[in-house]
């Protein structure tokens, strides 16, 4: 459990590490190189490297924090890939229960075995659940199956966008973050895609954030992630669902 340098959550809490591939967003994944770099340190539970591990010594690690946290659950993993026993999910779910001072946020390609989870199980009021969405093939899908879960918030998380998403339908959806991707092999996100989607969100009055450029910035000329910074026609755009807009004052 660590203190998070993702711009829209507080916490990572990796009960589960390594992944799988599984559709044209995880082609240059970003927990890949950062479990193989961990894994080269010696870190310990990154022994492993990027393959599927169920870390079970984590399981009850926001239970020492009493102070009230935002978490981003698995953040090195997909809580719901196909090799995590529905019986290791409950064990996390129980942790969720038992913690109801944090905000647990959870993002996954794999949404139709999220909702096979929740097709005979609630969702905890203080869950999150998200979906990413990289283009229109294997991302709108998502959303569609998501939309039909019920949470207290469900979020789209479109990094690294990779093209035009085209008309979307935010119905049920609280909240939309969108990021290019880094990296040496990044490829480009251009603003024309970003503005499509904060029109729409914007027109649905659906929370908007924009977490970065990445390394294409936003006059199409690669540059360093942090010189590209993340700003959106000359302001910061990043909203936060009404039930944490607090985190962004």
């Amino acid at each position: 459990m660590a203190n998070s340098n993702i711009e829209w959550t507080e916490q990572t809490w990796n009960p589960v590490t390594g992944c799988t591939k599984i559709s044209p967003g995880c082609k240059n994944c970003y927990a890949e190189t950062m479990a193989k770099r961990l894994q080269s340190m010696g870190a310990a539970g990154y022994e492993n490297g990027f393959a599927l591990t169920l870390m079970e010594g984590r399981l009850k690690e926001p239970a020492d924090r009493k102070k009230p946290a935002v978490y981003f659950v698995n953040s090195m993993s997909d809580t719901f890939h196909e090799d995590v026993p529905f019986t290791y999910i409950d064990r996390i779910f129980e942790t969720i229960r038992q913690t109801p001072q944090h905000t647990y946020q959870i993002l996954t390609k794999r949404a139709e075995r999220m909702a096979e989870y929740f097709h005979s199980r609630s969702v905890p009021e203080n869950v999150w659940l998200g979906v990413s969405v990289e283009d229109r093939r294997y991302g709108l899908l998502r959303i569609d199956v998501l939309r039909h879960i019920p949470a207290t918030v469900r979020f789209i998380s479109a990094e690294p966008l990779l093209e035009d998403l085209g008309k979307l339908n935010l119905t049920g959806i609280d909240w939309v973050i969108v990021g290019g991707e880094s990296g040496s092999k990044a490829r480009q996100m251009k603003a024309v895609w970003v503005e499509n989607i904060l029109r729409q969100c914007e027109a649905a009055r659906t929370a908007f954030f924009f977490k970065q450029w990445g390394s294409w910035g936003a006059d199409g000329i690669k540059r360093s992630k942090r010189a590209n910074g993340c700003l959106l026609n000359g302001s910061v755009r990043q909203e936060f669902p009404m039930s944490l807009r607090r985190k962004s004052k």
